[in-house]
């Protein structure tokens, strides 16, 4: 499996619900594209507090590096990630992006 982590520094202008809808538009990815498990998304509630100015958080797990390649192509998800990049603080400087291979 593949987990698929983006973390994001919303822009402090971003309404909660403009966010929510541009998560939910990637989470509807889910059962449309082949190998794409779960998608899990919301605002970091972390007592300790060391977020470093990320903001949100989506998780998307795939059962393989090819499933990660489909939904990279797709062109919903690339709509959906413009979105994502124009609510970001510093746009794509405001992503950190991760990819870990997970036994399961």
């Amino acid at each position: 499996m593949i987990k698929h982590i983006v973390l994001m520094r919303a822009r402090a202008d971003m309404a909660a619900t403009d966010l929510q809808a541009i998560f939910a538009e990637l989470a509807a990815l889910r059962g449309r594209l082949p190998g794409l498990r779960t998608v899990t998304f919301g605002r970091s509630d972390s007592p300790e507090k060391i977020e470093r100015g990320y903001t949100h958080a989506l998780m998307v797990d795939f059962d393989d590096w090819a499933a990660l390649k489909v939904y990279a192509e797709d062109a919903a998800h690339k709509a959906a990630g413009a979105k994502l990049v124009a609510a970001t603080q510093g746009g794509i400087d405001g992503l950190l992006v991760m990819d870990i291979p997970v036994e399961g």
